[in-house]
């Protein structure tokens, strides 16, 4: 039993020496001695026990002599030497040096978690409440629930965006102030295809003709049906008067809408720095406060908004060429977006974002940064040419040529297809009248069979890409 004893404790303490004699001290008379010198079978005296040999720490004892076997384990000639309690401290005072750093390591990795995550609250936080949402429109929509169009295709999005023309606020800088009154300078209707591998955009002009329903008036009043100008329904009755009257035109439902005023636009513009543009000739628009030279050259925020809204000075000064030369500056907008990776980079995306949310307005649908976030994501992996921009087939109205009317059956069939979620196709004006041109000329008396077998082509609209070069028109 002595024995067991001995093995398991090591070199026994000396008897000599009194209890508390310090390790190092005990450590150093044994390097000392004669190899050989302690044997271990020597029994000890009666009722000496080695010093801090405790049972219940001999895990630890396991623990010290693992950790330094290589320096205590041999004595250089292959046999394994003994070890003793006394290394132990030894051994526990080298690592409590090295365990300061490793609390001080995790304290700091934990402290910079703590500093990241509360930054990308705050963040998130700044900018979900940047959005205001329209309950007012969600609400009136509500109402009129049962004459609203029945959703064809599920998956596939229906987005109206309009542009505020209002005076009022931060936007009387760019006209008068009528008391917060407004019209929708530009509404336009968004389809995402259900599968997300294109996006449709068409303008719907604001001098369009067209049947606007009963609307909630903002005094609390319900306005009459009536036959008049389209961006009328917005003055009238808001985004809810206007969602009604783009269903009862098109038939298809409007799942949500944004609305965004001037400043929202720049800021956007800014934020990406600047979008570039080609000018056949110079402009100098006193009303737009515009003035650019002739060639190409990159538009800051101020001078974007200028050019998407001059109407007098440039072209033949039709709102339909005005509605065109926005769908191009969008379509470069985009791409830009695309092309310089903001969309996948979040410290570029976060100022477009707050752009947008501060001068942003939508429905509950849409009223908070994961859902915008969303929205974008399902589109950034849509092909530049598959984002798609054209105005609805138009005319100018027969008994007034200063106003709009649809061109049928060419607007059904576009709003037929978009309803279904089946495809167009949109090529430039010029090109379109040549396909056009051509096509009439091939057409013949007999063919009207073999057309009837043929599958039915895509039906192709003036328009333009995001994919197209603004300076190569």
């Amino acid at each position: 039993m002595d024995a067991d004893v001995t093995d398991s404790a090591g070199t026994p303490a000396d008897p000599d020496l009194p209890a508390g004699d310090t390790p190092q001290g005990r450590s150093q008379g044994r390097s000392q001695e004669e190899p050989g010198a302690a044997d271990p079978k020597e029994e000890p005296e009666p009722g000496a026990v080695p010093e801090n040999d405790a049972p219940q720490d001999s895990g630890d004892e396991g623990e010290a002599g693992g950790g330094d076997g290589g320096q205590h384990g041999s004595d250089g000639k292959g046999t394994v030497g003994a070890q003793t309690w006394a290394d132990h401290p030894k051994d526990g005072s080298a690592s409590r040096r090295k365990r300061p750093w490793l609390r001080w390591a995790a304290l700091g990795a934990s402290f910079l978690v703590m500093i990241s995550a509360g930054a990308g609250w705050w963040l998130y936080k700044k900018l979900d409440g940047n959005i205001t949402t329209d309950t007012s429109a969600a609400a009136e929509l509500k109402v009129y629930e049962k004459e609203r169009p029945t959703p064809v295709v599920m998956d596939a999005q229906n987005i109206l965006l309009i542009g505020s023309d209002s005076r009022s606020g931060d936007n009387r800088e760019y006209g008068r102030d009528d008391g917060g009154s407004q019209r929708s300078d530009t509404t336009i209707l968004l389809h995402l295809a259900a599968d997300r591998k294109s996006a449709t955009a068409v303008s719907l002009p604001r001098d369009l003709m067209v049947e606007v329903p009963k609307c909630r008036t903002g005094d609390d009043k319900e306005s009459r049906e009536q036959f008049t100008q389209f961006n009328s329904a917005f003055e009238l009755g808001g985004t809810a008067c206007t969602i009604r009257t783009v269903e009862r035109l098109t038939g298809i439902r409007i799942d949500h809408h944004m609305v965004v005023d001037f400043n929202g636009f720049k800021d956007m513009v800014d934020a990406v720095d600047g979008v570039e543009i080609c000018l056949k000739e110079p402009i100098d628009d006193k009303d737009a406060r515009l003035e650019l030279p002739a060639g190409r050259q990159t538009l800051n925020g101020e001078e974007a908004l200028g050019y998407v809204r001059a109407r007098k000075t440039l072209g033949d000064g039709s709102d339909t060429e005005r509605m065109e030369r926005q769908q191009k500056f969008l379509g470069a907008l985009v791409n830009k977006m695309q092309s310089n990776g903001v969309l996948l980079n979040p410290t570029r995306l976060y100022p477009v974002l707050d752009a947008a949310t501060k001068s942003l307005t939508t429905d509950p649908g849409l009223d908070s940064l994961r859902d915008l976030y969303d929205l974008v994501r399902s589109m950034r992996d849509v092909p530049t040419d598959q984002v798609q921009f054209l105005t609805v087939p138009r005319q100018p109205y027969r008994q007034n040529p200063n106003r709009d009317e649809l061109v049928e059956p060419d607007a059904s069939e576009l709003f037929k297809q978009l309803r279904e979620d089946k495809p167009v196709a949109v090529v430039p004006a010029d090109e379109l009248k040549e396909k056009e041109k051509g096509k009439a000329q091939d057409e013949k008396p007999d063919d009207a069979g073999s057309d009837s077998e043929s599958p039915t082509p895509t039906p192709t609209y003036s328009g333009s890409s995001a994919a197209d070069d603004l300076c190569e028109q």
